[in-house]
């Protein structure tokens, strides 16, 4: 696994089609709200974080990646229980230091891609506790033994995620 350093003129913005760029976070956010209901082991995964992390990085804008994260944040809150704000700036925080480390890093290959999902979901689930408890006065507890093992999973199911979405990308 090689993390290398990226020098600006070597990262090379992406785009994705309009349909992927609004269908591929409404599906997450949708399937993320409606089939733990049915399924409780897919609570595990965070398929709004991970489409927010694909997105950022690719980007390669931390403008860029504070909207994307806030935006698939404020829509997550809508869908589910949580006051109105609490997914939005976990994913914002996200958001913005995923695309920032996609400036410096090389982020392409499934090592690194994996190394920072695994970082940014555990970082994502204490801002989130955080905001939730300390803003939101919400009653959690994080359950550091599924921590980790929520955290790999979510790493392995974003390399796939993020080789999918390379294939439809567009460079600038």
């Amino acid at each position: 696994m090689q993390i290398s350093i990226t020098s600006s003129e070597q990262a090379q913005i992406q785009r994705f089609p309009w349909i992927i760029t609004i269908g591929t976070p409404l599906l997450a956010v949708i399937l993320q709200s409606y089939v733990p209901i049915h399924l409780h082991l897919f609570s595990i995964l965070d398929l709004p974080l991970l489409v927010t992390l694909v997105f950022s990085v690719a980007r390669r804008s931390p403008v860029g990646g504070v909207f994307t994260g806030a935006i698939i944040g404020l829509v997550q809150d809508s869908l589910t229980h949580q006051p109105l704000g609490v997914f939005g700036i976990s994913k914002t925080v996200v958001g913005y230091l995923g695309s920032s480390l996609s400036l410096k890093l090389d982020v392409e290959n499934p090592g690194s891609q994996f190394l920072m999902t695994l970082v940014f979901y555990v970082v994502h689930q204490g801002i989130y506790l955080f905001v939730a408890r300390g803003l939101a006065e919400e009653a959690l507890q994080l359950n550091w033994g599924h921590l980790p093992i929520a955290a790999v999973i979510n790493g392995l199911l974003a390399v796939p995620l993020f080789a999918a979405l390379d294939k439809v990308k567009q460079a600038t």
